[in-house]
């Protein structure tokens, strides 16, 4: 390197960072107008607001987002509480979908999104003093369990949070976004009866969750307390889709036809139709639950029940954004759709 392009890298090196003075001299307006833009832009006018956003792409300004914090008291972070345990998290492709489209929604806020695993009761509990501690502003809470300490302990802290489904002895007060569980249900198992299948079982998901309660209550709906040996409990994994079908065909040998409740199950459960010599839907059909990427990777592929994924994580951050601002509790439930491929 010759001497002029040392001396040109020490330059780049010691140039000092632009400083919110230097954004307010070359925009020609006041440090207080810069500091209310990067706030979020309140009674600043359109000129002004324009001229600032010119002079910090121009500038190259960074927020010192530590700094920012003191002055805000907020962090600009939220938490994606995962309850469950972290190789679902790689198993089951809903979580990941919703992971990435809260994300996304939070970026076009410039908000950071911190995700937390949260598998065990003891994990419960860190990870609520850890979010309660001032590290994140609010919480996004994926796969809640009935008798956790993690909801009790988000409210007692007064952090705001939403919950991915409803929240079992909780739906009244606390915000949730949800799919219409229960309804789902019923179009699958309705659906199934119109197909000419008479023995028709499930495979449901933890019932301490309101996603396996609401599912197996949608069951019922159609059918009436059918022969509880019809039923059996999954947890929404591959393995338990496999031992929940061979439980069933073990019980009811001449079953023609299950609901699933979810489609990474649907699949354990053709895997052990199959070990079994039965032919799908010749034998058996299976109906799923969720229309995750595996539904179309199936053999055969699933019929199953779409979520609307990106509605869903949208709207979640869109109220946890409201409960920041100083909104009361809400509650929103998407309709969800039959979807017919070749399994049922």
């Amino acid at each position: 390197m010759t001497a002029p392009d040392r001396s040109r890298s020490r330059s780049r090196r010691t140039r000092p960072r632009p400083t919110m003075d230097d954004v307010a001299a070359l925009a020609g307006v006041s440090r207080g107008t810069v500091s209310r833009v990067l706030n979020g832009g309140h009674n600043v006018s359109g000129p002004a607001l324009d001229a600032v956003r010119r002079a910090i792409r121009k500038t190259g300004y960074v927020v010192n987002q530590h700094a920012r914090s003191l002055v805000t008291q907020r962090s600009d972070s939220v938490a994606f509480i995962l309850s469950e345990p972290q190789d679902r998290l790689f198993e089951d492709p809903n979580f990941n979908i919703l992971l990435r489209g809260c994300t996304q929604e939070l970026a076009e806020h410039d908000i950071t999104l911190l995700l937390t695993i949260a598998g065990t009761q003891e994990d419960r509990k860190r990870v609520g003093r850890y979010v309660t501690a001032g590290h994140v502003d609010g919480a996004l809470v994926i796969s809640t369990h009935a008798g956790s300490p993690l909801l009790d302990e988000l409210e007692e802290r007064g952090l705001p949070f939403v919950a991915c489904g409803r929240p079992l002895g909780r739906d009244r007060d606390v915000s949730y976004v949800a799919a219409d569980d229960r309804g789902g249900a019923r179009q699958m198992v309705s659906y199934l009866q119109s197909r000419g299948h008479r023995t028709i079982a499930t495979i449901t998901g933890p019932l301490d969750t309101s996603g396996g309660v609401d599912r197996l209550a949608g069951y019922h709906d159609v059918l009436g307390e059918s022969d509880p040996r019809l039923v059996v409990t999954g947890d929404y994994t591959h393995a338990a889709g496999e031992a929940g079908m061979e439980q069933l065909l073990r019980q009811v040998p001449d079953l023609d036809a299950v609901f699933v409740g979810s489609d990474l199950m649907a699949t354990g459960a053709i895997a052990a139709l199959h070990r079994a010599g039965r032919r799908v839907p010749d034998d058996v059909a299976v109906g799923g639950f969720d229309d995750s990427k595996v539904a179309t990777t199936s053999v055969p592929r699933l019929t199953t029940i779409r979520q609307p994924w990106g509605r869903i994580s949208a709207e979640m951050v869109r109220l946890l954004l409201n409960h920041l601002a100083g909104d009361s509790h809400a509650a929103v439930i998407f309709p969800t759709e039959l979807v017919v491929r070749e399994s049922a």
